[in-house]
């Protein structure tokens, strides 16, 4: 069979999924992304660059729109190489919301698409006005609205979605949940594991973490407050004061993933340190700032508490994967979250605005001669039983795939 993926970095959400279809004897894997030095041996990656726009006359509103229509004709131009050259994919699967699938319809009308659809933004009830501390701007109602276009435009040059989470998949409107299927990328919880062994060297001051430390651990992408981080912090200056012997390691960029950017001249995390700065030991607070898979992962297995924090938002990859270390988790009251992390049983559910309550937490947790080991076994049994790459997700996404090739109309639900 001939697959097509299309992801602007590849291999994003796909990466597990494409190097088993691409290890089947018989298929032949094909891979549309923007330009980045990553590969995989046995898939075909062709990279696009979509036109850059000239001076916009439009509402700052609709560039989003603009640059997403740029990339769906940049990837539609490689989908038309393709068919000029006689390959017709059996299935293509894109992510939806930078535009990329846009058009590949138009080229490919005989083939199903299915469509990641990620997110359906909403004014109130989910992340936009969540935070106080920044609240929604005026207009934000229409901007939102506007935001939702691609969504809708990729909707309906579709065959089918996906999407991680059930709480994603009910943010989209009924008519459109009615052809989205609820289904996670998986994790490989053979090599996401505990590992007793694991220590992790801060180079900066000469320090080796190992399970038998208190390690406070926060990971995301980017120091932001969408992922709670001002929040942390703040947990963090009350943490350590209680905790003398603690290290709090936080890994994550500068940049901004998602929501406004901080001021200029500033970031989230120079903000907080001008903050709490002051009162955080710099010998047992560490940024390590983005690192190689191999240190992040080394870092969850020597976490004695991790804490995962996030608005009303798309679920991180990392809290999955901290579940299938056996990290004891402290997880925000947030419904993404709660989803998956039941108080008292996988973990421990804290308010999202008390850094007092996630200090609380970690002192449960840390003040338990075993570190609450029964909690830690369960989240790893939650990852392997919900999550598991090859025994359970893998399996769904090849019946979704199949169903689509064939003209089934998929489960909503995968199962």
């Amino acid at each position: 069979m001939i697959f097509l993926f299309i992801h602007q970095n590849f291999p994003g959400q796909y990466r597990r999924i494409i190097r088993h279809l691409a290890d089947q004897p018989g298929n032949t894997v094909y891979f549309i992304s923007q330009n980045n030095d990553n590969w995989m041996d046995g898939v075909n990656k062709l990279t696009y660059t979509p036109e850059a726009p000239g001076t916009l006359n439009c509402h700052p509103y609709t560039v989003e729109f603009d640059v997403a229509i740029r990339t769906g004709l940049a990837v539609a131009q490689l989908c038309k190489s393709l068919r000029q050259a006689g390959i017709v994919p059996d299935l293509i699967a894109g992510h939806s919301g930078w535009g990329e699938t846009l058009f590949v319809k138009d080229v490919f009308p005989e083939a199903p698409v299915l469509s990641y659809l990620e997110f359906f933004y909403h004014f109130s009830g989910v992340d936009v006005d969540f935070d106080p501390e920044y609240p929604a701007r005026e207009n934000d109602a229409y901007r939102v609205r506007a935001k939702n276009a691609v969504n809708l435009l990729a909707f309906d040059s579709t065959d089918w979605g996906n999407t991680p989470t059930q709480w994603q998949r009910n943010l989209y409107p009924p008519e459109m949940r009615s052809r989205i299927t609820a289904i996670h990328e998986g994790v490989d919880t053979e090599t996401v594991a505990p590992n007793p062994n694991a220590w992790v060297q801060l180079a900066r001051q000469n320090i080796v973490l190992t399970p038998a430390d208190e390690v406070i651990t926060y990971v995301a992408r980017n120091l932001e407050p969408y992922r709670g981080f001002h929040i942390f912090m703040r947990a963090a200056k009350e943490i350590l004061r209680r905790r003398p012997n603690a290290h709090v390691v936080i890994v994550g960029g500068d940049s901004v993933s998602y929501g406004p950017p901080a001021p200029p001249g500033e970031t989230f995390r120079s903000l907080m340190m001008k903050e709490v700065g002051y009162a955080l030991p710099p010998n047992r607070v560490h940024f390590l700032g983005r690192v190689a898979y191999e240190v992040y992962l080394n870092l969850l297995q020597v976490s004695s508490v991790h804490v995962y924090l996030t608005y009303p938002f798309v679920l991180s990859w990392s809290f999955i994967e901290a579940m299938a270390c056996g990290c004891a988790v402290v997880g925000s009251d947030t419904p993404p979250v709660l989803e998956v992390l039941k108080d008292g049983n996988n973990g421990l559910i804290v308010d999202f605005f008390s850094p007092i309550g996630i200090a609380d937490r970690v002192d449960m947790i840390l003040d338990h001669p075993d570190r609450m080991q029964n909690l830690r076994d369960a989240a790893r049994r939650t990852a392997i039983r919900h999550f598991d790459l090859k025994t359970v997700l893998m399996p769904r996404w090849l019946r979704l795939f199949d169903d689509l090739v064939n003209r089934r109309r998929p489960a909503t639900i995968a199962n």
